[in-house]
């Protein structure tokens, strides 16, 4: 890994400590529930309206979205056994080791490193890829974390109830109709989607200032970073490297799959009372980790040539 993509991950993760430093030196006058609704109902939009306006909308555009998709399908289909076998005895464990892994950082982590990558170019890929982990997230997350304590008709409600959603749509006809933003409307929509990463980075390193080591529940833990950073990454390469495509969508795609776990996941769990200091253990564990595994990212993608 060259200097310059050394210092733009460094420069990531020094937001996430921010983040972290902020809630340890002022506790409670931090109010992450504010950061958290400015984030998702007002900037994210900007970061929707920018990431789908950048190019026209083609097949290889909704190719990403569609191959993260089928992935994320044969991936649950592989661990519904794993963590079952692994993790009879408790419910909450399975439902954990079932899911986390597949609910990954696409959007506060993925789309900031996807630009340090390959370019402002692939934000459109991106956050269409973020999307499809949006609704993974609110259905078959929703579903495990919950033990079908949640309907399916309110699962869906919730998806409705998102702005990124509907701003996607509006976003998505726009393109279609050949609408391309102004040098100064995009330069707006630009600083509302910088301010919505920057915020979800520090909202990370937030979240993880309340994990304690002592909420280590080892199996678990080795299970979810195994699956987190080898299992599912090797399916999601096995199906990438037979088919063909540009190089550089399958690189995206993969990218979306090495990412560390999402807070989302922390979310839920504490929404449904599934065990959440475990799943922030998952998450601060893969995050950490998630730094060596970058640097090795120009040797992965070294695998698809």
């Amino acid at each position: 890994m060259n200097l310059e993509t050394f210092l733009s991950l460094a420069g990531i993760y020094l937001f996430i400590g921010v983040g972290f430093g902020a809630k340890w030196a002022f506790k409670e006058k931090i109010d992450d529930k504010t950061l958290v609704l400015l984030s998702v109902y007002f900037l994210q939009i900007f970061l929707t309206f920018w990431g789908l306006l950048k190019r026209p909308i083609d097949t290889q555009l909704l190719l990403a979205p569609a191959l993260y998709c089928v992935i994320t399908l044969i991936a649950l289909l592989i661990m519904i056994p794993l963590a079952r076998g692994l993790f009879a005895d408790d419910i909450k464990e399975r439902s954990i080791a079932t899911v986390a892994a597949l609910i990954g950082n696409t959007g506060n982590l993925g789309i900031p490193l996807g630009i340090t990558l390959f370019g402002e170019g692939s934000v459109a890929y991106l956050t269409l890829i973020n999307l499809v982990n949006v609704f993974v997230v609110y259905t078959f997350g929703v579903f495990y974390y919950s033990r079908g304590e949640f309907s399916v008709r309110d699962s869906l409600m919730n998806i409705l109830k998102l702005p990124v959603l509907w701003a996607a749509s509006v976003a998505i006809a726009l393109n279609l109709n050949g609408y391309h933003p102004s040098a100064t409307v995009d330069k707006t929509l630009m600083m509302g989607a910088y301010a919505s990463m920057t915020i979800q980075l520090v909202l990370l390193g937030i979240y993880l200032y309340g994990i304690k080591i002592t909420h280590l529940k080892l199996r678990l833990t080795l299970w979810i970073t195994f699956a987190k950073f080898i299992l599912v990454p090797l399916i999601a390469f096995g199906v990438l490297y037979t088919m063909t495509l540009p190089l550089v969508i399958k690189e995206m795609v993969f990218l979306a799959f090495l990412v560390p776990l999402a807070v989302a996941n922390v979310n839920l769990a504490s929404l449904y009372g599934c065990s959440v200091r475990h799943v922030t253990v998952g998450v601060l564990v893969t995050s950490v980790l998630f730094f060596a595994v970058a640097c090795m990212i120009p040797t992965l993608f070294g695998w698809f040539s």
